[in-house]
């Protein structure tokens, strides 16, 4: 059984990020593997009074299922409602390898989709996108395009090298697509390694300056935006676990962007590591607990937490919709 999103109360992206652009923020895209993380990003975006996009990869949507992750995105919504918060809520395909893959997902209530033809030639990339961008309209989806390539591992995605977005490239790009919105590379990294302690990471503002003259008003995309909070590699650590050390981008680097023509910045390694703190925390000092409401509940309300205090000290979009209790 497939479904529409607007059957499932979802919203696509077109609304959010020409109300976030006109007020200066960025919008939240976190994703989620499961109903405790769903709850979790939903619950924060509620409780701050946040848009918020409920992003899901291959791997992810493999590991839930096709016809799990609609109802748990219905669900999203419905929880979101239940709190007393108006804000809309988008369910977004992460990394589209190919329109087969964008296919699957908007027939499953996908209200957004990315198509990630990053690794092609720039033609091959606009070719790909551009046939995603027509199948994606009949069904008033929105799509998100990439140029330039972020290093790091997420999922299926692996990158050794990162190659800058190149300014001169996407104004052509978007004409050419007509995608809704615009994934850069300005050395955001993804994964939990992404840089070595002692580095000082820092985004090519200079290169979003630029690219945001070429292209005023549209909806650009961070990808691999995750902090890496060392409070939680070190409790992983502590209690057991095996990270190498690394360190993420700061989010005072974040901050500015959110304030410009970032209208969405992706963050998913940040709640993986809050999440796997808190469960690795439980285990350690209750090891005869075996409840898993008692060790996912801890992990969802941590990721909760972390969440809360990102969408006010980074994004930037607490109450740009009515705060739900």
């Amino acid at each position: 059984m497939g479904y529409n999103y607007k059957e499932l109360g979802l919203s696509n992206t077109k609304e959010m990020f020409e109300k976030a652009n006109r007020e200066h923020y960025a919008v939240p895209a976190f994703n989620f593997n499961n109903m405790e993380q769903m709850l979790a990003i939903v619950e924060a975006c509620a409780e701050m009074g946040s848009p918020v996009i409920l992003q899901c990869s291959m791997g992810a949507l493999k590991y839930m299922t096709k016809e799990v992750v609609p109802l748990l995105a219905k669900a999203a919504v419905d929880r979101a409602r239940a709190m007393g918060s108006d804000i809309p809520v988008a369910l977004h395909l992460d990394h589209g390898p190919n329109l087969d893959a964008v296919k699957i997902c908007i027939e499953n209530g996908f209200s957004s989709v990315m198509i990630d033809g990053s690794h092609y030639s720039f033609d091959e990339n606009i070719k790909m996108t551009k046939e995603v961008v027509d199948y994606a309209k009949q069904y008033d989806v929105t799509v998100e395009g990439e140029l330039g390539v972020l290093a790091g591992v997420e999922d299926d995605v692996v990158a050794e090298h990162s190659i800058y977005t190149n300014p001169n490239e996407v104004e052509e790009f978007i004409k050419r697509t007509g995608v809704d919105s615009l994934a850069i590379a300005i050395g955001t990294s993804h994964g939990a390694h992404k840089f070595k302690p002692g580095t000082d990471p820092k985004l090519e503002l200079n290169i979003l300056a630029e690219i945001e003259r070429r292209i005023p008003g549209f909806p650009i995309v961070l990808h691999g935006s995750s902090a890496v909070p060392q409070k939680y590699v070190e409790e992983i650590k502590k209690f057991g676990g095996q990270l190498k050390d690394a360190i993420g981008i700061p989010d005072t680097e974040l901050m500015g962007a959110a304030k410009s023509g970032v209208a969405k910045i992706n963050v998913d390694t940040d709640g993986r590591l809050a999440f796997t703190a808190a469960v690795r925390r439980v285990f350690a000092e209750t090891p005869a607990e075996f409840d898993p409401r008692k060790y996912l509940g801890v992990a969802k309300e941590e990721m909760k937490e972390y969440y809360k205090e990102k969408i006010k000290n980074v994004f930037g979009s607490q109450n740009a919709y009515k705060i739900g209790k």
